[in-house]
């Protein structure tokens, strides 16, 4: 049966909506208080979108959410690692990346020469440049992962977005399926696939309304703006997927806001 995690983190100050599977909880409503927590997966025109409901945590804050989503991502690693020999699975930017420096002092012990790395999204500009989300990561915790013989799916380091795109869906078509498995209809199934949801309700370089949400049958699609190019997974790659029964696919981080709106967490979940 296929799991997915929803993290909440819920006090007086703050509360934030975590969502795994952006597909399948595409029109769902969140309404996360401090007392009360509902949580309604629905379709539009109110049909319930599964016959089971994500596993939920709530944590007291951002650190607690932290050190759960690191003890996901270890305890995912080890199972990959044991029941196939190697673990696939992908990040993104922003807070996550925070989150996941606890890992080096926590979980030393997890193989990462037994695991490749995508990313869920990433600016097109150089590898080096401040703004990428691969230096930045290298800073907080991906370096010692590299050392140890961690492979990373990379861009090519340009500003065209569109070539990105295209070229980041040749290195993962390229990786063996034993490693990142495909599934009926051709799409890659990852391990373990980190997701954020954004304060306007983006998840990935995926945003409302946008045309590259529609993207059904490519794996990487670009997006250009005034301010900067980038590149990201789509929803069919996204989803919550079953390979057998492996460890959750996708997990919900952080987009903290304060109290009462949560509306960029109510938009990446309704719509």
């Amino acid at each position: 049966m296929q799991t997915s995690v929803l993290l909440l983190v819920c006090s007086a100050a703050l509360a934030s909506a975590f969502v795994s599977s952006p597909a399948a909880f595409s029109h769902a409503a969140l309404r996360p208080a401090a007392a009360t927590r509902t949580y309604a997966p629905r379709l539009r025109g109110g049909a319930i979108s599964m016959s089971a409901g994500p596993k939920i945590i709530v944590e007291k804050d951002v650190d607690a959410v932290g050190e759960t989503l690191c003890d996901i991502v270890a305890k995912s690693a080890n199972a990959a690692i044991a029941e196939k020999g190697h673990f696939a699975f992908a990040i993104p930017g922003g807070s996550i990346l925070n989150m996941l420096m606890q890992m080096n002092t926590k979980y030393p012990d997890v193989d990462w020469s037994k695991a490749t790395m995508a990313y869920v999204n990433h600016r097109c500009v150089p590898l080096d440049d401040e703004t990428s989300t691969h230096f930045k990561a290298q800073g907080k915790f991906l370096a010692p992962w590299i050392e140890k013989g961690l492979a990373c799916v990379l861009l090519d380091g340009t500003t065209d977005a569109e070539a990105e795109a295209t070229s980041y869906t040749k290195k993962m078509e390229d990786i063996s399926a034993s490693i990142l498995p495909r599934d009926a209809a051709g799409m890659p199934l990852f391990d373990l696939m980190l997701i954020g949801v954004g304060l306007d309700g983006h998840i990935g370089s995926l945003y409302p309304d946008s045309p590259q949400v529609l993207e059904e049958k490519t794996w990487v699609v670009s997006r250009v703006t005034e301010k900067s190019s980038s590149i990201s997974l789509t929803l069919p790659v996204i989803q919550v997927r079953s390979a057998d029964s492996h460890p959750p696919r996708l997990q919900g981080l952080t987009s903290a806001q304060p109290l009462p709106g949560c509306q960029g967490d109510r938009r990446g979940l309704c719509g």
